[in-house]
């Protein structure tokens, strides 16, 4: 079982940047698929951003690209979500997820392990 640990969340100005990291702690494997998602006020969690523990490509939601970028440091079992240009509608709890199979990682449905979520606001 892999215990997930997020940092970094806070408050900042549109076009500001903050940078999130996740702490992996347990069972972790190679095969991890590693994320975000986010949480907007009222609205579903939704996939932010994933990457993999062994090949480490980089997926992001479409809307996000550009803006956001997903990077990992496997010696010390940490993914890092960099988040510039950041706008209002940003605001969210951002969850860090995990699953043991890295093709899962997009499914929601198929998340095993998250993280307790750290707040982000981005004010006007």
């Amino acid at each position: 079982q892999v215990q997930l640990e997020e940092s970094g969340g806070g408050m900042v100005q549109a076009g500001g940047s903050l940078r999130l990291s996740c702490a992996a702690s347990g069972h972790t494997v190679t095969s991890y698929g590693m994320g975000w998602y986010r949480e907007l006020p009222g609205k579903e969690r939704e996939f932010v951003a994933a990457t993999t523990w062994r090949g480490g490509q980089a997926y992001y939601a479409d809307s996000l690209k550009g803006r956001f970028t997903i990077s990992k440091d496997n010696a010390k079992n940490t993914v890092y979500l960099q988040m510039s240009s950041l706008k209002p509608e940003d605001t969210a709890v951002y969850y860090c997820a995990a699953v043991p199979t890295a093709i899962a990682i997009m499914d929601i449905t198929r998340i095993t392990a998250w993280g307790q979520g750290t707040q982000v606001t981005v004010s006007s």
